[in-house]
């Protein structure tokens, strides 16, 4: 009786101590999750490579807000690499579209009121992008709208401009 007393007590022990450390791993988890938050929200690009979705997520949002457009979907395109997920795949090619968008719109038109060939290629890249983001997602009511409000901004009769692909 007095052996099995003590197998039961140590059982209980080890898993005292296992919860122990569940618990510490735990809190050291949502501490990092925490750090990764508050670097969004302020802002700042994320530093810790166990995030590499939100790393390259954060350096896109904040070179789009620095009118780098360019830079801002070669980085959304990056993440299309490394994402599986199909709502994540979507709003990743939501951001494309956004990016390209507001590309087309600051490349503007030229003296005779047509747009600029620069501007005709990146609308007709943001129309493929929201539409891969509505066939991934068909209740993205945001990719809804910014397409239909470039549909509305774009010439009815424009023809998709072809631009030489650069090789690197």
């Amino acid at each position: 009786m007095g052996n099995r007393i003590k197998g039961i007590n140590l059982g209980l022990i080890l898993l005292i101590v296992l919860a122990g450390v569940g618990t510490a791993y735990e809190s050291y988890q949502c501490w990092k999750i925490n750090r990764v938050n508050q670097a969004v929200r302020s802002g700042q690009t994320v530093s810790d490579d166990a995030f590499l979705y939100q790393k390259k997520f954060t350096a896109a949002y904040l070179q789009g807000n620095d009118q780098d457009y360019k830079h801002a979907v070669q980085t959304y395109s990056q993440l299309l690499e490394i994402t599986t997920g199909l709502l994540q795949q979507a709003k990743i090619q939501y951001n494309i579209g956004n990016n390209l968008f507001l590309s087309g719109l600051q490349r503007g038109v030229k003296e005779d009121g047509t747009l600029k060939d620069e501007a005709k290629y990146d609308f007709s890249q943001a129309r493929v992008a929201y539409e891969q983001a509505l066939r991934l997602n068909p209740l993205a009511t945001a990719a809804k709208f910014n397409l239909s409000l470039l549909l509305s901004v774009t010439p009815q009769n424009m023809k998709p401009s072809t631009r030489e692909q650069t090789g690197v």
